[in-house]
């Protein structure tokens, strides 16, 4: 989870950045087959593009965001019209007079259970209020379903624009249940939590999840950080939590879905770092892969009935250099082939947070196509080789002067300032918002990811990918959907073999500096992929 303006470079294992071999390189970007193609000597500079529907990998699941912080308010604009707009960009499946997406189409939305800091205000120790969250429980453990009103809006609007999935998060326990009486942690390694109040806990977060309906409970998040304060403040909700935490409030939860009858499904993990679903667990918070779903751990939890088979973890600090970034994923993917080959892997958040190996920063604000082409290939690593079912972004709206959000809100007058934003404001879009669409949009849950390679112009095929393929199909409606992110600074000719599209048409969506998923439609003999851009096609398979 994003710190703004505190970057985490004391969470990041530089040894782990740095142990991958370079000769890792060769790896190219498709990387469908986990095994590089060859580049073609002497190519005339045309690539051809070969789309296996046979060899199949992980079906995918979902694409999402988070409401955390921005929606308490934004969600209580009196301008409805500035909400629904927002909500459009997010949620929204409908096509516009142009044939462009009103939307990218999330199927997943999160919610932030809070843990109460934002009733504390100023006596939260949580120097932004933007970043505390209300409770939906009283200190007496009474509850208050008048809460979280903007929050519930954005949900709301969600659901009737068609998102398939919601899932609530915890990164607190209410603060009438912590062992200091803040939302954040004094140090240490365990759940901020009095021994005497882990039932409530768990029957707090079970309520919660009855009462909005959520498909899916997460209850802690990034417990692999300390989440102290500093000089007495903090910067935002968060707890420590130990493996067995993790384990003990995951079979407590069960028990009680099982108990009141309810549907929600428990979703594990939410690591800070991809590394540690299978290293780093120097203090029993890391390998959670084996921890949580090898059945001779001590901390299984893969036999409770309301536990989901699915691990998330975090794709921040590991996406720079290009060799660390496929190592890591390669070992993500190696430990679950090696412990339960049936798991899921949940990207379950990212944004652009701190400086990534000085080529993209978090500080300040950008929404440009360089942003969207660098969300665009962390996403694209994340399916091809890490085979992530699930994939989530961190903001999905923010005011801040800051690069981890899809939406952004200026204040009235069109400046950056969040203390003028709390009651209106402008709403501006993003390469990033877009640029994910491209995935979102079109890969809808259920699609089943297929092997796609590329081969030829030997300069395009280089390590991380300048030009990165993936590919999906729906079996029922054989739906094709093919994405191509071209990062160089020419136009790609691509040759489509190993398949035949119905009429030899493909639609077309483009985002580049001056498109946001623009349609078009090509011939299946003169494919072109501009440059700079991420393009999404869409057409059947016969």
């Amino acid at each position: 989870m994003e710190r703004l303006f505190k970057i985490k470079v004391t969470k990041i294992d530089f040894v782990t950045m740095i142990r991958a071999s370079f000769l890792i390189l060769l790896l190219i970007s498709c990387a469908d087959s986990q095994i590089p193609p060859p580049p073609v000597s002497g190519s005339s500079g045309k690539i051809e593009l070969s789309v296996n529907l046979k060899t199949e990998f992980q079906e995918i699941h979902s694409f999402g965001a988070s409401d955390c912080w921005t929606t308490k308010f934004v969600g209580e604009w009196a301008d409805i019209n500035k909400r629904n707009k927002i909500a459009d960009l997010l949620f929204s499946e409908d096509t516009m007079s142009n044939g462009n997406p009103e939307g990218i189409a999330l199927s997943l939305w999160r919610f932030n259970i809070g843990a109460g800091s934002f009733e504390q205000g100023v006596n939260s120790n949580i120097t932004d209020e933007w970043r505390r969250e209300q409770c939906f429980q009283n200190q007496d453990l009474t509850y208050d379903w008048n809460k979280h009103i903007g929050q519930r809006w954005f949900l709301d609007a969600a659901k009737q624009r068609g998102v398939k999935y919601s899932l609530g998060f915890s990164i607190s326990p209410p603060v009438h249940m912590t062992l200091n009486g803040k939302a954040f942690s004094d140090g240490g390694t365990a759940l901020n939590i009095k021994s005497e109040m882990k039932d409530a806990f768990a029957d707090f977060l079970v309520e919660v999840s009855d009462k909005m309906h959520f498909d899916y409970l997460s209850p802690v998040n990034e417990p692999q950080w300390n989440w102290g304060a500093s000089n007495g403040y903090a910067s935002q909700e968060g707890s420590p939590a130990l493996n067995s935490d993790v384990k003990e409030l995951a079979k407590s939860l069960s028990d009680k879905i099982s108990a009141k009858g309810i549907s929600t499904q428990i979703a594990v993990g939410e690591a800070g770092q991809l590394d540690f679903l299978y290293g780093r667990n120097n203090d029993g918070r890391g390998d959670l892969v084996t921890q949580f779903f090898s059945p001779s751990s001590v901390n299984y939890i893969g036999d409770l009935t309301n536990v989901k088979n699915v691990l998330s973890a975090h794709s921040y600090f590991t996406t720079c250099p290009d060799d660390n970034m496929i190592s890591v994923r390669e070992s993500v993917r190696s430990k679950v082939t090696s412990v339960n080959p049936s798991l899921q892997i949940w990207q379950s958040e990212f944004g652009i947070l701190g400086d990534i190996c000085g080529k993209y920063n978090g500080y300040p604000r950008n929404t440009g196509i360089d942003y969207g082409l660098y969300v665009a290939k962390v996403l694209h690593h994340d399916l091809t080789i890490a085979n992530v079912t699930s994939w989530q972004w961190w903001l999905a709206m923010s005011p801040y002067d800051y690069s981890d959000a899809l939406v952004y809100i200026n204040a009235p007058d069109g400046s950056i300032n969040p203390a003028s934003s709390k009651n209106d404001g402008i709403v501006k879009d993003s390469k990033q918002l877009w640029a994910f669409g491209n995935f979102s949009r079109f890969v809808r849950p259920g699609m089943i990811r297929v092997a796609a390679t590329i081969t030829g112009k030997e300069e395009a095929i280089v390590a991380a990918g300048s030009i990165m393929v993936s590919a999906y199909k729906d079996v029922v409606s054989k739906k094709i959907v093919i994405v191509v992110i071209n990062t160089t600074n020419e136009d790609a000719n691509i040759s489509l073999k190993d398949l035949e599209i119905s009429g030899d048409k493909l639609d077309t969506y483009t985002t580049s500096s001056t498109k946001s998923l623009t349609r078009s439609t090509v011939k299946t003999s003169g494919i072109k992929v501009e440059k700079r851009a991420v393009t999404t096609f869409v057409g059947k398979y016969k």
